[in-house]
């Protein structure tokens, strides 16, 4: 089959193929992101530092994804698509290698900036990919192609994390990615035809870039920095970093509003559907962000479980979002966008405030199934935000409102985990802890849970009749 005519018609392509390749792509990072949580505490200890301060592990690939997603879309039209997305795989496997050769933090959070710049590129582009080699009257069975690994790898993360620590070495969980990524890679070459740019690309926003970078990298390694056990002056260069954040926030804003095409798109925040989508999914995604963090820790440290065990119940809310997955039509037509956000939205803070209360004692099928419920409300909710963001944004708008949206979803993840570690931090000083006590992670669910909490005034800001005609509310 041939892969470099710029002329191929897609049709003659068998569109399933495309889409399981690009499903392997997807699969690889979100196993490697769930892998990873339940084996930071054996990280910590061969790295000899306090757990909650493996958090940086987690944040530094979210903040790479955030910073780097809106870029994706002008590099590939620059070095080509299946050019870019090939090299993405090349570099996120390459950097799983040589984050399986990391001997203390410092070397694991470098290896992990290079995880960042691969896994940016793989899955905006697997989509884009998608949608221009995919004939339309194909492309809703592909999308549906590509969900379903998408959907195992988060599924499979945390039983397959624990078996591997409590087996093997956590260096191993890295080398999961070498076979898929060399695979990949291959069939990428091989079946992935070659795609021209629709469009001359337009000039990038190499300032807006840069100022969004320095500004996102700041913010958060100032909040890291908060709670550190570095004394008075690690807090003076958290607070100096925060200070340098926002300034840099600042300076986007106004270069935001003085460019034509700038790298975000701010100005569709007037938007009242999206402004109210963005508001209220980013006040839950920080809860959602600190749950993969606080959980594997809360069982291993908290309650002395080992890897595997934590790791199968970990596993519960992924299986609660599979689930709902197939009720959010359902309820969204019957309910509609509003109430569906109100009421789930509480319930769905409520249930992570459910696991500050989890002990020992309790009967671990009676935790599973509580955090199936908290992975199925929290699945409806997002795909509530996900869906009715895009309600009234124009048609020749809908690409810039993406990449905002996207951005903004990875960075409210990484102060999600950042969040979890900073009031776990903060509930171990108040209570002169050495190291994390089961009355630590209470707090540090509560914490998070009430931040979720707000975005209810979000919700209640919604129009009734708000994505009636996407949901096909009945009257």
């Amino acid at each position: 089959m041939p892969t470099n005519s710029a002329t191929a018609a897609p049709a003659a392509r068998d569109y399933r193929v495309i889409a399981l390749i690009l499903a392997c792509a997807i699969f690889m990072e979100q196993l490697d992101a769930t892998v990873l949580a339940t084996a930071l505490p054996a990280m910590a200890r061969d790295f000899g530092v306090h757990a909650p301060d493996m958090s940086i592990v987690m944040t530094v690939y979210l903040l790479m994804l955030a910073a780097l997603i809106p870029a994706s879309g002008a590099i590939a039209d620059r070095y080509g698509l299946r050019r870019v997305f090939a090299a993405s795989i090349v570099l996120f496997t390459a950097a799983s290698v040589i984050c399986s050769l990391a001997n203390n933090l410092p070397q694991m959070v470098a290896a992990r900036v290079l995880q960042g710049l691969g896994g940016a590129m793989m899955t905006p582009l697997a989509r884009l990919i998608l949608l221009r080699a995919v004939d339309r009257h194909h492309l809703v069975s592909a999308m549906a192609w590509t969900l379903v690994p998408a959907f195992m790898g988060p599924l499979l993360g945390p039983p397959v994390g624990g078996l591997i620590v409590s087996h093997l070495d956590w260096r191993w969980i890295f080398y999961i990615n070498v076979p898929i990524g060399i695979v990949g890679f291959v069939l990428v070459r091989r079946y992935i035809p070659y795609i021209a740019s629709e469009s001359a690309p337009a000039p990038f926003d190499l300032r807006g870039f840069v100022l969004c970078a320095v500004s996102l990298g700041c913010l958060l390694f100032g909040l890291e920095g908060i709670g550190g056990s570095g004394g008075s002056g690690e807090l003076m260069r958290a607070a100096a970093l925060l200070l340098v954040g926002l300034l840099a926030g600042l300076a986007y804003l106004w270069h935001a509003r003085h460019r034509d095409n700038p790298l975000l798109d701010l100005s569709l925040l007037r938007i009242e559907t999206f402004r109210l989508s963005v508001i209220g999914g980013s006040l839950m995604r920080i809860t959602q962000g600190a749950q993969p963090f606080l959980l594997p820790l809360m069982f291993q440290l908290g309650f002395g479980y080992p890897a595997d065990k934590a790791g199968r119940l970990v596993m519960a809310t992924a299986c609660g979002a599979l689930v709902m997955r197939i009720l959010t039509p359902r309820l969204l037509r019957r309910f509609g966008f509003r109430r569906c956000l109100i009421v789930n939205g509480v319930l769905a803070s409520l249930g992570y405030a459910v696991c500050a209360f989890f002990r020992p004692g309790w009967p671990p099928a009676l935790m599973f199934a509580l955090l199936v419920c908290c992975g199925a409300f929290m699945s409806l909710q997002f795909a509530a935000y996900n869906t009715i963001a895009y309600d009234d944004i124009p048609a020749s708008r809908t690409s810039a409102a993406s990449s905002l949206y996207t951005t903004l979803q990875q960075l409210m993840l990484s102060f999600g985990v950042c969040s979890g570690a900073l009031t776990l931090k903060l509930a171990m000083a108040g209570q002169h802890h050495e190291h994390p006590q089961l009355i630590d992670f209470s707090i540090a669910f509560i914490a998070v849970t009430l931040i979720s909490l707000s975005s209810t005034r979000s919700h209640l800001r919604f129009s009734p009749q708000a994505g009636a005609s996407m949901s096909g509310q009945r009257r």
